[in-house]
């Protein structure tokens, strides 16, 4: 029996997700009601989603826990404690889904998964991006004008998941065969879709504007995060850190002087718009001055857990000011002089 374990990398968000659900679909047909639980690598110990998988469910069946985020999982004992599950399982009645935006993770939680258990999911071509996005709208019972589709794409992060997400708002504006226009993308998209930490990373990265134009429409940008739903700093820090981490590999690539095509898709820059974001980013950062934010966000991350809630918009203001003009410097104090 193959070890009931999967692991779902890349940027490829929407395919992913449906692999996620395949897998739980597979598991209900084989023993009907389960037990679903998701947690998060970036802010949960192994130990905690390990006992669910070692303790037997009195309510299902079976159970299938998700880890997002385990590229985070990191150190040794948590990383013994997944693998010598795995090579111990005996039933498949508790499943465990590995799933990270980065293309890789550990290599010895890497090696514990089987083979036919692991798939890396890439973003789209350039040639693939508008053909999904009219199929999308002519699916659903519309179509679109051409530009506009371009304009979507220009403001969407490039995976099926996010794409799938926003344009669903036309469906809620629009009546059945409304051809959507490039009018209607700006008045819908521009002015209704929320902030999330890839547009605040924009923000960041927006060169050739100055530093101080880049702070505040990002300081606007996290106020309106963390009025939202998804408003934990805990998950802005894990988004941040996954885009300067890019950040850091772009730069390595360049340095190398290897940064074609090829090797650019095969390390999930496939995208124009994301060989356009840490092009700019690349002009405001230098190598080593990402791996200093990177070093920021944990000490922030650190802080913020270990203090509770009460400071916490303070030290994520404190963070960005550090990251965008201080390009990674720590500050002892949080104040902007003219």
């Amino acid at each position: 029996m193959s070890a009931p374990v999967y692991l779902f990398t890349g940027p490829e968000a929407g395919k992913r997700n449906d692999a996620v659900q395949a897998v739980k679909d597979s598991l209900k047909k084989k023993y009907g009601q389960i037990e679903e639980y998701l947690f998060y690598a970036s802010e949960s110990a192994a130990a905690e989603y390990m006992a669910v998988l070692q303790n037997e469910s009195l309510f299902a069946s079976a159970s299938c826990v998700v880890v997002k985020n385990a590229d985070f999982i990191k150190k040794k004992d948590e990383i013994e404690m997944i693998t010598d599950w795995i090579s111990s399982v005996k039933s498949d009645s508790s499943v465990l889904v590995l799933v990270s935006d980065e293309i890789s993770v550990d290599s010895k939680i890497e090696k514990a998964v089987p083979s036919a258990n692991q798939k890396k999911f890439w973003e789209m071509f350039e040639n693939q991006k508008l053909p999904w996005l009219k199929n999308f709208f002519s699916g659903n019972g519309y179509s679109i004008e051409e530009d506009a589709a371009a304009l979507i794409l220009e403001m969407i992060e490039n995976n099926t998941e996010a794409l799938k997400n926003e344009c669903s708002r036309f469906f809620v504006c629009f009546q059945k065969e409304h051809r959507i226009t490039p009018d209607d993308v700006e008045s819908v998209l521009a002015h209704t879709r929320e902030e999330d930490a890839y547009s605040l990373f924009n923000a960041m990265a927006a060169y050739p504007e100055e530093p101080r134009v880049r702070l505040e429409k990002s300081l606007d940008i996290l106020q309106k995060i963390r009025l939202s739903k998804d408003n934990a700093s805990v998950g802005i820090l894990a988004r941040l850190t996954f885009c300067f981490r890019n950040l850091v590999l772009w730069q390595k690539l360049s340095a190398a002087g290897t940064a074609d095509d090829f090797n650019l898709k095969i390390n999930g820059f496939s995208s124009l718009a994301k060989k356009q974001l840490y092009g700019r980013a690349a002009r405001i950062w230098s190598s080593g001055q990402a791996v200093a934010v990177l070093s920021l966000i944990a000490t922030a991350d650190m802080s913020i857990r270990s203090g509770g809630s009460l400071l916490e918009d303070v030290l994520m203001q404190k963070l960005l000011y550090e990251i965008i003009m201080k390009k990674g410097a720590a500050s002892a104090s949080y104040e902007i002089s003219d």
